[in-house]
């Protein structure tokens, strides 16, 4: 994505089924499974730059033990600063004789981290300000640990307010802070609950002190207490949580928004946002990790038991589309297939753009992410090339006037040509977080190809998304027109963006959509400029109506124009504003019917096409565009 998006926080979750003398014997290191959470998180570093934070658990600690840790940062290379500053106490403690490393129970006993549960989080930040008290996971500290709770999660809530409302209602005094405050409040409300009654009908019946929080442990149900807890839940979400008594649960939401996978063996149970990071760290095979299914939570009991039940109804599978076309590593087999498969439904539109003529046409790709998609282009490319030389030598073979000439104009000209023609500077673009100082240094993060580019030729570039388009207008396409071809043609493998996404992922302003500002530009060119205050009054009655009887009026912004003529009007905001090549430029994107075919088990598109699979994503995208009217920052589910 050539467009820097911040999106989808990644969880890692371990729990051990062996006591931590046996990854001592067995693996010869008494930080084994420190290590492996370091590894599952560090797999995951493409989901979060703004923070990070572990958190651990001790089970069966003695009354005056501490047994709850956890370290958070949100320095550059936050995850680094985490693991190396707890290393570096570790190995004090070893130095001076506190811990001696062949005697694990020294290491449980004077290493906070030398726990039996460890809870991993990487935060890219939608909400709330910057800073470690921000990051995961959240602490709700008690002293009975049947009480005390501690959660993670990649997830957006669009209903905050009415579950704080709920709080209140209940007597609490909530803090209007961000989604994960208020939903550890809300868990621990319910937890609280079922502690107390478990308490009283204990106490009751004459259960002495000393036995109770054994017998409370033992029946408390994490899974009863979600089930009444998240059923009024609006939102994408993987929710993991860790409580005092040894019990963990992961849950995830009834439209399978976000994504959680998990695999489990007879040494531990761990949960991750990506499929691949658990088949590396823990050498396994993709049929031996399992997906977390939607509206279900996996539950970890203390005594390790397993299992995996529905906690409220499964609504239409509607997963983010966005997580196999740019958010998720490209090494998945599946997600590899699929974006090969994005990149190969384009080629019908690149060979109608250039006239079929491959011979004068440079096929790169920008940025990096785009790779996998590239091979695929250009393998339907050849593929395309190959049908049409065949065709030829046939017809020239049936009409006697197949000779060595005409076989090698037909094999050796007019095939697509590949070219690595811009680079990204990694190394500049670790200093480039907000959005001023992107636009600031944009023009200087790519860098492009010199000489192998001519004068007639077309360049097409494929890019994975384009959201806001700037990076186009002022860095990307200032630096390819430097090549002086002919024609520029960008290609985007997935869909115009025009819809605010409000389950995780920043994208909320509807203005800095590059398709919404086109769309705009049409309606004021086109005698339609009336449509734009229209749709924002019926907005404001929108929202006043339930949200779930609401309806999508930012759609009648698009309806006049085609895709085509969308794109049409992108290039012409995007070009360049240089004197040095005045050149012709195109733009067009993936279709929605491909995007489908392509990726068949993730339909969630809402972000193309306005279709919210929950009540408050529409009732979001209205108070977007109200936001826009008025012109107000800020996202539109606040």
């Amino acid at each position: 994505m050539s467009d820097s998006i911040t999106h989808e926080c990644g969880i890692a979750l371990i729990r051990l089924l062996k006591p931590l003398e046996y990854f001592e014997q067995k693996y010869g290191n008494p930080l084994y499974v420190f290590h492996q959470l370091f590894m599952l998180m560090e797999k995951q570093h493409n989901r979060g730059q703004d923070g990070a934070g572990i958190g651990a658990l001790k089970l069966n600690m003695q009354p005056g033990q501490p047994y709850l840790f956890r370290e958070r940062s949100s320095k550059p290379n936050a995850l680094i600063d985490i693991f190396s500053k707890i290393i570096r106490r570790y190995h004090q403690h070893v130095n001076r004789g506190v811990i001696i490393p062949e005697l694990p129970r020294t290491v449980k006993t004077h290493f906070d981290f030398g726990a039996e549960i460890l809870l991993g989080h990487l935060r890219y930040g939608t909400s709330g300000s910057y800073g470690p008290a921000r990051c995961h996971p959240y602490l709700r500290p008690s002293s009975w640990p049947t009480r005390s709770l501690m959660l993670a999660g990649n997830f957006n809530i669009t209903n905050n307010f009415q579950l704080n409302k709920q709080l209140i209602d209940y007597g609490q005094h909530p803090i209007f802070d961000t989604d994960t405050q208020t939903l550890l409040e809300a868990i621990g409300y319910q937890l609280d609950e079922m502690h107390n009654h478990l308490y009283r009908t204990m106490r009751d019946q004459g259960v002495p002190g000393s036995k109770i929080p054994q017998r409370i442990s033992a029946a408390l149900d994490p899974a009863g207490i979600l089930r009444e807890v998240a059923r009024d839940w609006d939102g994408g979400y993987v929710i993991a949580g860790v409580i005092g008594n040894g019990d963990a649960f992961v849950l995830r939401d009834p439209w399978g928004i976000r994504s959680c996978f998990y695999f489990r063996n007879e040494e531990l149970i761990a949960f991750a946002s990506e499929r691949v990071p658990l088949m590396t760290v823990f050498d396994q095979k993709a049929e031996d990790i399992h997906e977390v299914p939607p509206a279900h939570v996996a539950v970890i009991k203390h005594d390790g038991s397993f299992s995996k039940t529905p906690y409220t109804e499964a609504r239409e599978r509607k997963s983010c589309s966005f997580e196999r076309i740019y958010f998720s590593r490209g090494n998945d087999p599946d997600i590899y297939k699929e974006r090969r498969c994005l990149g190969g439904a384009l080629a019908e539109q690149v060979l109608k753009a250039i006239d079929n003529d491959l011979g004068n046409t440079v096929v790169s790709y920008i940025p990096n992410t785009a790779e996998v998609a590239y091979y695929g282009l250009m393998h339907r490319l050849r593929q395309k090339r190959r049908v049409q030389v065949k065709a030829a030598i046939l017809a020239a073979a049936s009409k006697g006037t197949l000779d060595e000439a005409l076989i090698d104009k037909l094999v050796l000209t007019n095939w697509p040509r590949v070219e690595k023609v811009a680079h990204k500077d990694i190394k500049l673009r670790t200093f480039i977080s907000q959005e001023k100082e992107r636009e600031t240094l944009a023009s200087h993060v790519y860098d492009i190809t010199y000489g192998v580019v001519k004068p007639t030729d077309t360049l097409v570039m494929l890019d994975d998304s384009i959201v806001r388009g700037t990076t186009l207008r002022r860095s990307i396409l200032r630096i390819l027109s430097r090549t002086q071809p002919k024609k520029i043609i960008i290609i985007s493998t997935a869909p115009q963006i025009r819809y605010p996404d409000c389950y995780g992922i920043d994208m909320s302003e509807m203005r800095k959509f590059i398709a919404f500002q086109a769309a705009v530009a049409l309606l004021n060119e086109s005698g339609k400029r009336e449509r734009i205050p229209e749709v924002y009054r019926d907005c404001i009655k929108e929202i006043k109506r339930p949200v779930n009887e609401q309806r999508n009026h930012v759609k009648r912004i698009y309806e006049d124009f085609s895709p085509q003529q969308i794109s049409c009007k992108i290039a012409q905001l995007v070009y360049p504003d240089t004197t040095d090549w005045n050149g012709e430029l195109e733009i067009f994107f993936q279709t929605i019917e491909n995007l489908h075919r392509a990726i068949p088990n993730h339909l969630g598109d809402w972000y193309f096409t306005g279709d919210y699979p929950t009540p408050g994503g529409v009732a979001a995208v209205n108070q977007a565009f109200i936001k826009y009217y008025e012109q107000k920052q800020g996202r539109g589910y606040s």
